[in-house]
Order: C-alpha cells, then structure tokens, then sequence
C-alpha cells in the first residue's frame, strides 16, 4: 500500500492526535497519508501529509482509515461508496457498532494491512431520491436508513407505499424508516424495527408510531424497489433524512423512492471480535 486516506472527527482532540500519530508512523514506513481538507486544516503544521477536497480524497486510495465513532464513518462512507477501496474504521467513539477496532488494535491492524493481510466485509448501500413534479430533485446514497418524518407540530401523515411496483399498503404513521441490514441496530431498532446480519441482502421496513397497531416492520429482498408518496395538508412540515446526518423538507405529493445501490462498504474485520459478541456487548445481553 502507497496511499492511505485518513478521516477523522475533526472536533475531537482525541482524533486529532491520533491522526497525527497515524500519520507520522505512515511517513516511517513510507506510505503516504492523505487527509480530507476539514481535518487538514486542525492538523499541525509539521504534519506530513497531503490534502485533498473530502469527494476526492479515496479516488487513488488504497485504504481508508476512519478515526471516530459509528457517524464519522458513515459520513465516511457515503463519500467513498464507488471508490471499492477497503476502510480501517478504528472506534474512538462511545457506542461502535460499525467501528469494530480499538484503539489499542490500531497499530497492529495497520501492520497486516501494509502487508495485504486482512479480511473484508461487504454491507450493501442504499439509493434514495426524491420525485417531485416528475422529475428527480434529490439522489443521495446511504450505508444505515433512510427516514420520513413528521415535523414537531405536524400531524401523522399517510405514506402511499409500493413495493416493485405492487401495492403494499398506505402507512399512517409519524415516519417511516427504510434500512439496510447495517442500519438495523440504529434508528430502526429503536422503532421495534429488527435486528438484521449486517451481511445480508434485504431491506426492512419499519413505521414509527403507526396509527394502525397491526403494522408491523416488513422485511424485503435487496432487489426490491421502494416508492412512497406523501399525502398531508400543505401546511404540515414532513423531512428526508439520510443516515441521520443529511436532510431536506419534502413537499406533499412527493415520491421518495429507494432501491439497493450499485456499490458497497469494504470494511476490514476485527480479529479480536465478531458480530454477535458486538451485540452482546453493545446491547449488554445476558447481564440481566
């Protein structure tokens, strides 16, 4: 490996020194560090490392190195989802689902990716845009979820939805989340949603306070393609939010359809842990 882009939660000093050091240590064995314009510009200035716009930064990468927790490297990934480059996401964070490295496994990790020795896995990507007047206005691509949800004075709001061109059913409801099977154990959870393998391919479909108790989350194949037009009064406030970090106001009428994107996340596997130990841990099953 020659190349390794850096990113890193730039309003942590805990990240910020990290990074330094990974950069550092990357010089001595010479690899080139590349680090996102954000994080460059907190770096200090005897940093050795070369900067790039955040879009551009994995086009030549031959690993990604993401310092934070679960949403640095979602935004992460939402970047770099057509490069196909691997990403070392190291968890500097609290809860870490995705980010399955310590930090006291850093260093080690880094020693058996320069030396090509590491596995990876694939966890699909959603396609979500937003239809308004017949044309496309919006294209976003996501790792966890896709939200519609109701502004804080807004009424329920009914939520025509197909599936692959059939009729599923009209949700009333406060939102609607659309999940990838490693969004399962985010917002949807918290929804009742299930908790899907990250390695698999389907999409789930949870409503948020349906008004109907009998709706229940629905699980589809990956291949499915999702459409949901928007009915509410036009004084109502509805929002898109994409991974719980992008967003936009929707407008009545509205179709915001999803279907499973053409590219993955690489993610390099912990050694030390594997998915069920990281929902036991996180969840803290079996200690009570």
């Amino acid at each position: 490996m020659k190349k390794i882009a850096i990113f890193a939660k730039v309003h942590d000093p805990r990240s910020l020194g990290v990074a330094e050091e990974l950069i550092e240590w990357l010089a001595a064995r010479g690899v080139t560090a590349h680090v996102e314009e954000h994080l460059s510009r907190r770096l200090r200035r005897t940093t050795l490392a070369e900067s790039s716009e955040s879009s551009e930064i994995a086009r030549d990468a031959d690993l990604v190195v993401v310092l934070g927790g679960d949403g640095t490297l979602i935004a992460a990934a939402r970047l770099i989802g057509e490069c196909d480059v691997p990403i070392l996401a190291v968890n500097l964070g609290s809860l870490g689902f995705l980010t399955e490295i310590t930090l006291d496994e850093l260093y080690p990790s880094m020693e058996r990716c320069l030396a090509g020795d590491f596995e990876v896995t694939e966890r699909m990507m959603l396609l979500a845009s937003v239809e308004r007047a017949g044309q496309m206005v919006e294209l976003h691509r996501v790792l966890n979820d896709v939200v519609i949800n109701k502004g804080a004075l807004a009424r329920i709001i009914d939520m025509e939805t197909s599936v692959t061109g059939r009729y599923l059913t009209t949700f009333k409801a406060d939102g609607l989340i659309i999940s990838t099977p490693t969004g399962s154990t985010g917002y949807s959870l918290s929804a009742n949603g299930p908790i899907l393998h990250p390695e698999l391919e389907c999409i789930s479909i949870t409503p948020i306070c349906p008004h109907t108790l009998t709706n229940r989350p629905l699980v589809v194949d990956a291949s499915a393609q999702i459409a949901i037009k928007l009915n509410y009064a036009p004084d109502e406030s509805v929002f898109l939010t994409l991974d719980g970090q992008v967003g936009m106001k929707l407008l009545s009428g509205d179709v915001v359809q999803i279907r499973k994107a053409p590219h993955v996340t690489r993610l390099i596997q912990s050694r030390s842990k594997d998915y069920f130990e990281v929902l036991r841990t996180k969840l803290k099953w079996g200690e009570r």
